[in-house]
C-alpha cells in the first residue's frame, strides 16, 4: 500500500468536513455552548466535563458521514 494513497483518502475526508459539520450544526452547538459554560472565568475544561454532548456531536458525524454528503 502506497503512503500517498493515506494521504489522499485523508485529504478526502477533510474536504467533507464543511459540510458534515453543517448537518450536525445543533449537536455542534450544543457541545460549544457546553465547553464555553463550563470554561468561564479560571475554570479549565477537564475530561468527561461534556461527554453527553461530544457524544451526540460524534454520533451525528459518524451516521452524516455514513449517508454521505448531500
Amino acid at each position: 500500500m502506497s503512503s500517498s494513497n493515506v494521504w489522499t483518502r485523508s485529504r478526502a475526508r477533510m474536504r467533507l468536513f464543511p459540510e458534515l459539520l453543517a448537518q450536525c450544526s445543533g449537536e455542534a452547538a450544543a457541545y460549544g455552548k457546553c465547553v464555553a459554560s463550563t470554561t468561564t472565568g479560571k475554570q479549565e475544561l477537564t475530561k468527561n466535563m461534556c461527554v453527553k454532548e461530544f457524544e451526540a456531536l460524534k454520533s451525528c458525524f459518524q451516521s452524516a458521514a455514513k449517508k454521505g454528503v448531500k
